[in-house]
Formats: structure tokens, sequence, C-alpha cells
């Protein structure tokens, strides 16, 4: 819903309070600046909110695929709102920014077992509540920013500075943006996914991500022993998500149904077909079976299927799992999105890849989109990916194919990957490939979202490791200031006011609105922060 202007909300405060304050002597002016920063009565209203702002860059991006929007995983309500930060800094605007939650890093990181891999070992609660932390974080960063621009208002000496002042304050753009919270399996069945996801969206998520696993043999998406559910199992997942969302108010959330059979080559069920061509059948024909003849009976406890006028085997595992047949994953993915959308009402897709290829997911989404014109993608950019080696390795097979080069001209294999290789021809072709790779997976692949999952688990593990090698090497402070300090400050990092950054002048402010001359203040001439300029 729209903000109201520094006007409108004076005007309507001061109509209650004609003298300029109330009985208690709280000043109409304050009353008007903490409710400008309190811009949301609840993260209930965040999820609302910006779930019509994801929706209507969808529609831009159905527009035009130039359009599409991006995010950086992030671990803790800092690292977003520094990016948010950096992203206002380079581009004066959040738009079509939004956070990712990774629950690779709720498990990595975030939760109260110690560092756990990506099984959906950690507890559920801590996805919730790292939602509501970001929130937090990001509705700080609007106080904070919001608190300078009401001191500027008050510093005003003419009535040019304060009617600028005042658009300033009227032209804020928060730095709330979309979360897209990673669900993984759902940590159950469809009830425990329902009750799970009313959590995330009352935190504030408008937008939740749900994978075809089977919860309690979840894996990372790059990692083998996959297994799938049955799309039936699946679909009633999503429709959990859908009434979470319904039953909550938030009735533009956004669902993300991420399918994991690319690389799944394994179901834990097989589901009951009622008919020839339900979601069942399609499901089954793809199951690795085996004849049943006379020399190759049923026996005693195993299971047969009726497919193609007679009978088979499905195979089985000792562990009492079902393998697929291989090289099938890519026929069962196009299958999983068409029903994920047409019959589990899903409004964006995930394909979980092992490379960055460009054309393979192009391809996929032509096939899908014979059945759904508009389908759209999240799109992992993974760090599981060696994209360097990846990259240099499509661009050598290309230019071999084409002529352009002889095979001894650049290695095979992960030799490639060397340092030697980044000033050669083929070094610059596969960094511009980098460069554009979300700009053309976009506009042919309809990804609508880029995002990378784990980008703030690697930077903070580069940077701690490029600090100490330093500052307990030869450098000592050189390090600190050299590497931290002195690049915050000339890039214009917020954060080298570490006292402001987190709050403190809003601390000031509000004495000052309590007490006035009394107030016991933290920014006065010797706050070692003065040594820093303003953002």
């Amino acid at each position: 819903m729209p903000r109201k202007t520094y006007a409108e909300l004076r005007r309507e405060v001061a109509q209650r309070y004609p003298t300029g304050q109330t009985a208690g002597g709280v000043s109409v002016d304050d009353i008007v600046q903490l409710r400008l920063q309190n811009s949301w009565e609840s993260h209930l209203e965040i999820a609302r909110e910006m779930s019509v702002v994801m929706r209507a860059d969808m529609a831009a991006y159905d527009q035009d695929a130039s359009k599409f929007t991006q995010s950086l995983g992030c671990w803790s309500g800092f690292h977003a709102q520094q990016m948010i930060k950096a992203v206002k800094r380079m581009r004066g605007t959040a738009k079509g920014t939004y956070v990712y939650l990774s629950g690779w890093m709720v498990a990595g990181l975030r939760n109260r077992w110690g560092h756990l891999p990506d099984q959906s070992m950690h507890e559920k609660t801590a996805v919730a509540d790292l939602i509501q932390e970001i929130y937090t974080s990001l509705r700080q960063a609007d106080e904070v920013a919001l608190n300078d621009l009401f001191r500027a208002l008050k510093s005003a000496q003419t009535e040019e500075a304060r009617d600028a002042a005042i658009a300033a304050i009227d032209g804020f753009e928060t730095h709330v943006v979309p979360i897209i919270a990673d669900i993984d399996a759902g940590f159950g069945n469809e009830h425990a996914t329902y009750l799970l996801a009313k959590e995330l969206i009352k935190a504030g998520a408008c937008c939740l991500q749900i994978e075809n696993q089977v919860s309690d043999a979840k894996q990372c998406g790059h990692q083998d022993g996959k297994v799938t559910v049955p799309r039936e199992d699946f679909i009633e997942k999503l429709r959990a998500c859908r009434l979470a969302f319904e039953e909550l108010g938030v009735d533009q959330g956004v669902i993300v149904a991420r399918t994991d059979s690319l690389g799944a080559g394994l179901t834990q069920k097989v589901p009951v077909s009622a008919r020839p061509g339900d979601l069942a059948s399609h499901y089954n024909k793809w199951l690795k079976v085996e004849p049943i003849s006379d020399a190759n009976p049923i026996r005693e406890g195993e299971l047969a299927l009726y497919q193609g006028g007679e009978f088979v085997r499905p195979l089985r595992l000792p562990n009492g799992l079902f393998p697929f047949r291989e090289g099938t994953g890519r026929a069962r993915v196009i299958e999983d999105c068409v029903a994920n959308l047409t019959e589990g009402g899903a409004d964006l897709l995930w394909i979980e890849t092992d490379t960055p290829n460009v054309d393979e997911i192009a391809g996929m989404v032509a096939e899908i989109r014979k059945a759904v014109p508009n389908a759209k993608l999240t799109y992992n950019n993974s760090p599981s990916f060696n994209w360097t080696l990846n990259l240099r390795k499509q661009v050598r097979e290309e230019w071999l194919a084409a002529g352009r080069i002889k095979a001894s001209d650049y290695p095979d294999g992960n030799e490639l990957m060397k340092a030697d290789f980044d000033a050669t021809d083929l070094g610059r072709e596969a960094d511009q490939r980098l460069q554009r790779f979300q700009t053309d997976i976009s506009a042919r692949a309809g990804v609508f979202h880029n995002l990378i999952t784990l980008p703030t688990f690697h930077l903070t593990a580069k940077s701690v490791d490029e600090l100490s090698r330093g500052y307990f090497g030869e450098e000592k402070m050189l390090a600190y200031v050299k590497t931290v300090q002195r690049e915050e400050i000339r890039r214009g990092v917020s954060a080298v006011r570490h006292q402001h950054e987190v709050g403190s002048d809003l601390g000031d402010t509000f004495k000052e609105m309590v007490s006035g001359e009394r107030a016991l203040k933290a920014g006065g001439h010797a706050n070692t922060m003065n040594q820093f300029a303003a953002e």
C-alpha cells in the first residue's frame, strides 16, 4: 500500500495534537519521524507487499527478458543489509534485487548442532528465524537512513533546504526486498510442509522454494544419492504451500517448484496408477525394469508392474529404493516441470543441473514451453560448478568443432584451469561468456531470476583467509587497513562508521526526543567515528 508523505502524516498527527505536542510533551515532529521509520506493522505485511513486487517483476520479464532479477544467498541479516546497500549505492535503487535464503547455509552455518551438510538435519525453526533476522536488519537500515534524513530536515536553515529534505524523505526507497526462502523438501509430509510454510510466511517470505526430493533422504542438489518423490506427492506439497499463503492473506505469494530429477536416479515409492496416461503411469514408465518369464519368474515378496502389455519386475536395491533407467533424467525433468505448473499451481521452476550450460537448459525449457508457453525459471548459478573449467571446456569443444583450433593448442581436462590460460584467447572468451551468462540464460532459457546460493559463505572464507594471512603474517596492521578499511572508505561503504551502522545515531535521536537537553548522547565531538566522512 502507498506510503503516506511527510506532509500527509504530519497533517494527520497535528489534527490530533494541534498544540504541536502530546499531553506528555512528545513532539508531533518526533511522532511523524518514528511513524515513517516504522513502515510495516508486521513481517506478514512485508510478505504481502513483496509478493506484489515480485509479481510485477515477473510480468515485466514476460514483456522483456532483459528485465531478469538477481539475488545472492545470505546467511545473516547483516550480509543481506550490506548487499542491498551496495546495490543502492551502485544503481541508486534496489529494484530487481532479492535476497536468497539458502537451506544449505542454514544447515551449514545457522543451526544449533554445528556445521551440518545440506540434508535437512537442522532445526526447521532456524529457517524462519533467519527470515525474521534478515527483515529486521533491512528495516534497521531504513531506520538509520531515514534518521539521517530527518536530521538534515531539523538542521535546515532555509525553506529551500527544508523542501529538499522533505523531498528526500518522501522519495526514500526502502531496503526491504523480496526473499526467496528455501524450504528444502518440506521437512516432512504435506501437513508438516504447510505448518512450516506458514511460519516462513509470517516471518516475511513472499516466495517459497520447495524441491521434489524425499524429505528424510534429502541431499544437496549437487551431490549423489538423490531420491525423488512421485509427482502426486510433490503436487500435494505445492498445494500445502499455496494453502499457507492463502490462509495468511498473501494471495500473490510465489511458489518455486524445484526438480532434482536430472541428477536423481532413485525413487522411494512406486505410485499407484489409476488409468493409462496419469501422473503415476508417466512416472513409473522410467523405472528400470526386467521382464518376468519362466526363466526369470516373480518371487515371493517381489513387485510386478503391467507395462506395455506384459508384466515386468522393477529393480529394487537392498535399501528398498527403485532405480530409474539411465539417461532418462532430462525427460523426467520436462515432465516434472509441466506437471508442477499445470497441476501443482507452481509459479516458477527450478531445474537443478550438473553444469552451467545455456544450451542444455534452453533445450529443456523449449520442451516445457510447448505445454506452458510462459514457463519461467529461477536458476542456481551454483558455486558447486567449477565455472572457469566448465566454460573453458565449452569454448574449447566449440572451437575444435569449428576448426578454429587444434587439439594440441589447449589441453583437455583440469589442466585448462591453470592461470597460464587466463590471458589467452580461449581464457578471455570464457570470461566474456561468464560475464554475459545470466543475460544469455535469461534471454534464451526463460530464466526470470538468477541467484548464487552460497556466495557469502565462500566470500567470508576467502576474506577471513586474506586478512588472517596478512595480519598474522608480516603485514600486521597494514593488512587490516589495506584490505578492509581503506577499501570501505574509498568505496563509500557505510559500515566503516560501524557505530552509526548499528544505530548509535538512532539512539541519540530517541534520547533527544524524550530527554531534550538532558540527553546523554554518544555522537559528540569525542566520538572517534567523526574521523570518517558521512556516507
